[in-house]
């Protein structure tokens, strides 16, 4: 193969030192109908111009720039500021990998040290770690620490919480035998008389989402209330972006918060590679996956950062880790501290101001026509889930030709809601691209 540096009599060599006569041989303890027989499936080369091309028709299918979009489910569509790409190209950031050396990572260690201050300063909690690889694996990560604590092998999630955080988290719970059990939903939020069943001293740990997969906000106090009650560990996913203006989860109890990052300044990207969030309070620090960077002093007295508590982390303790995980999401985690300094304070609770009254107009707009209802009467954020008098799925096809991406069909996760759809909107929608959808929507009623 061109593309590799090793010529054959490179290979006769290597195969000679270690004793195999060929390739093949090498490969042998995989069974034979394993092995791939003949060439791999894959077309010819193209020039320089013809691949350029070949990627812009690829990309131009998922170009998300060419719609109006309400599409949310977990993945929003906020305005990223110039400065976080630009930030993000410079090689001292762009190149960098794992930061073991402290005295050539410093401004690596610091933004990560920055990140954790700014996640900490949002949820409220104690501490933070340097990012995981998504919200979803943030979540499950949270469930097996509040199991390996309290030694208890029951956890119970909210069917409310994002289906495919459900999904990672019953992934992860299989390998740590932990049982999940969903929790019912009642008027879009979760069902507070299903739990109060289904507590009891062998729940590990409680999940739930706020504002949860429909966008409506959960009742956090009661639910936090019966979830101490029980001895149990109070897990909630947030969406970060709405920390700006609804209370931090500290404030109501909450032991872990886990979240998707991607609102703060990182792409759609059709799925990733996105930003988790965990942060802990001091009973979980010790356990809390992943890396942490501290701050201290070096032999001349100068502020400097460095990876500590690294003995949880498996490159170093392998068999009792409390993670196989010992990376992070350095640049996507650097994508938040640039857009959080850029807004700042002031600025995250002005976008999400936004995002709640544009929220709240279109809401109104859509209650109005025929046929269709705001689908339970929560409160919400900026995601609200319509009732819609055909398919929903039918709906999302007929404004696709409008160029209007109408929203997410409910019914592709939850059986039963095949004419519900979830709407988001952030502070990008304009009152004329609102206006477009309800027309839409008339039309089809």
């Amino acid at each position: 193969m061109n593309f590799l540096p090793n010529t054959d009599k490179d290979r006769e060599e290597m195969l000679k030192v270690i004793g195999v006569g060929s390739v093949e041989e090498l490969f042998s303890d995989i069974p034979s109908d394993l092995r791939l027989k003949g060439d791999l499936n894959i077309p010819p080369g193209l020039s320089e111009l013809e691949l350029a091309k070949h990627m812009q028709e690829l990309a131009s299918k998922n170009a998300a720039q060419d719609y109006v979009n309400f599409i949310g489910a977990g993945s929003y569509d906020h305005y990223i500021p110039s400065v976080v790409r630009h930030v993000l190209g410079r090689s001292e950031f762009y190149t960098a990998y794992t930061p073991y050396q402290p005295e050539i990572s410093q401004a690596v260690l610091q933004s990560i040290y920055e990140y954790q201050t700014m996640i900490c300063e949002l949820t409220g909690m104690d501490a933070a770690n340097a990012s995981m690889y998504d919200g979803a694996s943030a979540a499950a990560e949270s469930v097996t620490i509040a199991a390996g604590m309290a030694r208890r092998k029951r956890a119970l999630v909210s069917s409310t919480v994002h289906p495919e955080t459900r999904a990672v988290i019953r992934t992860y719970a299989d390998a740590h035998d932990i049982r999940v059990e969903e929790i019912d939903y009642k008027d879009g939020i979760t069902d507070t008389g299903c739990l109060a069943g289904k507590l009891g001293d062998d729940v590990a740990c409680v999940v739930i989402q706020q504002p949860n997969f429909f966008g409506a906000l959960e009742p956090v106090d009661e639910i936090s209330a019966k979830v101490k009650g029980a001895g149990a560990t109070f897990i909630v996913s947030v969406n970060p972006m709405t920390l700006g203006l609804l209370r931090p989860p500290a404030e109501y109890g909450a032991d872990i918060v886990v979240g998707e990052g991607q609102v703060f300044g990182n792409p759609m990207a059709f799925g990733g590679p996105y930003l988790g969030i965990m942060a802990v309070n001091k009973k979980f620090l010790r356990r809390m996956p992943g890396r942490l960077v501290g701050m201290t002093t070096d032999n001349q007295g100068k502020r400097g950062f460095v990876l500590t508590l690294q003995t949880r982390e498996q490159h170093i303790r392998r068999e009792r880790a409390t993670s196989n995980i010992c990376s992070n999401q350095a640049l996507n985690a650097l994508a938040a501290v640039v857009y959080l300094s850029w807004a700042g304070k002031e600025g995250i609770r002005q976008i999400g101001e936004q995002c709640v009254q544009k929220a709240a107009y279109l809401a109104d707009r859509i209650s109005r026509i025929d046929g269709y209802s705001i689908a339970w009467q929560a409160p919400f954020f900026n995601e609200f889930a319509v009732k819609c008098p055909v398919d929903a799925g039918q709906v999302v096809e007929s404004l696709l030709e409008k160029n209007i991406l109408a929203g997410y069909p409910l019914g592709r996760c939850c059986p039963g809601l095949e004419q519900y759809l979830l709407i988001a909107v952030t502070e990008k929608r304009t009152r004329q691209e609102m206006d477009a959808l309800v027309a839409g929507l008339e039309g089809l009623a």
